[in-house]
C-alpha cells in the first residue's frame, strides 16, 4: 500500500491513521499536503464530534522523511508547519494516541492536538539539533506551552529521546496507558467527549489556545449558547436527571 493518511468515522469520532509502517510512519511530502484538506473535510462534517490521530502499527510518527522531499529539510519544515497549524485550528476536540516513536514532525503533530494519550514504551524526541535545522517558531512556542521552558530547551538542545513516564511528568502527554490498553482508553474517553457540549468545547478551545483575539468573541459565544439551545438542554437534562442530548456542531471555522 502507498504511504497515505487513512481515515474512518465511527460513533461520531473521526480516526486519522498515519500509514507508512515500513518507514515508522515517516511523513512524505504528499502526506503532509494531504492532512490540511482532510482536516477541513472532517471539520465540516456534522457527524464528526471528535478526532483521533494515530499511527499504523507500533509507531506514531518518525517525523518527515527528508529523503522524499526535493527541497530537503526546508521543504519538510514548511509542510510540517502547515499541517501542524491546520491540526491546531481543528474546531473539535483532537486527541493523539501515541505508540512507539513520536519524533520530530511527529511531536509537532501530537503537540498540535488538544490531548495526548501514550502507551508505555512510547518515546518522544525533538531532533532538529541533530540536523542543524532551526525548529519553527510556532512549534517551539507550542512545545514550550506544554512542557515549560526548561524541558523545551532540554529537548531542543539535546535531541535526546524521553520515555512516556517523563513525558507525562513534564506535561507533554496527559495519560500513559499499559501495553495493550491504549485503544480501549481512547475509545472510552472519546465516548465521553462526544457526549458533552460541542459548543462548550469549541469555545473553550478558542479561549485556551488564544485564538479569541477578534473583538466580541465572548459575547459571540454567549449568544451561541443561548440561541442554540445547548444551555437550555444541559439545564433541563440536569434537572430531569437524564443524559443531555446536545446537537450543536462546530463550524469548519469560527
Amino acid at each position: 500500500m502507498e504511504p497515505q493518511l487513512l481515515h474512518r468515522v465511527m460513533d461520531a469520532v473521526a480516526t486519522v491513521v498515519i500509514h507508512r509502517p515500513d518507514k515508522r510512519n515517516a511523513m512524505t511530502a504528499a502526506m503532509w499536503r494531504a492532512l490540511p484538506p482532510l482536516l477541513d473535510a472532517l471539520a465540516a462534517d456534522p457527524a464528526v464530534r471528535a478526532l483521533v490521530l494515530t499511527g499504523e502499527g507500533g509507531t506514531f510518527c518518525a517525523g518527515a522523511d527528508i529523503a522524499t522531499l526535493a527541497g530537503g529539510p526546508g521543504e519538510a519544515q514548511g509542510l510540517a508547519v502547515a499541517a501542524e497549524e491546520a491540526l491546531a485550528a481543528f474546531p473539535k476536540p483532537a486527541l493523539a494516541a501515541v505508540r512507539g516513536h513520536c519524533v520530530g514532525g511527529g511531536v509537532q503533530l501530537a503537540a498540535a492536538c488538544d490531548l495526548r494519550f501514550a502507551e508505555e514504551g512510547a518515546l518522544f524526541g525533538v531532533t532538529p539539533a541533530r540536523l542543524g535545522v532551526v525548529y519553527p517558531a510556532s512549534a517551539t512556542r507550542r512545545l514550550t506551552s506544554l512542557v515549560g521552558p526548561a524541558t523545551a530547551k532540554y529537548l531542543l538542545f539535546s535531541g535526546e529521546l524521553i520515555d512516556a513516564g517523563r513525558a507525562l511528568r513534564t506535561g507533554l502527554v496527559d495519560e500513559v496507558l499499559p501495553t495493550g490498553g491504549l485503544d480501549a482508553r481512547v475509545t472510552e474517553f472519546t465516548r465521553v467527549l462526544v457526549s458533552r457540549s460541542g459548543l462548550t468545547q469549541t469555545a473553550a478551545k478558542e479561549f485556551v489556545d488564544g485564538r479569541d483575539g477578534r473583538e466580541g468573541r465572548e459575547a459571540y459565544w454567549a449568544a451561541q449558547a443561548g440561541g442554540s439551545g445547548e444551555t437550555a438542554e444541559g439545564v433541563a437534562a440536569f434537572l430531569e436527571r437524564r443524559p443531555p442530548r446536545f446537537t450543536w456542531s462546530a463550524p469548519a471555522s469560527g
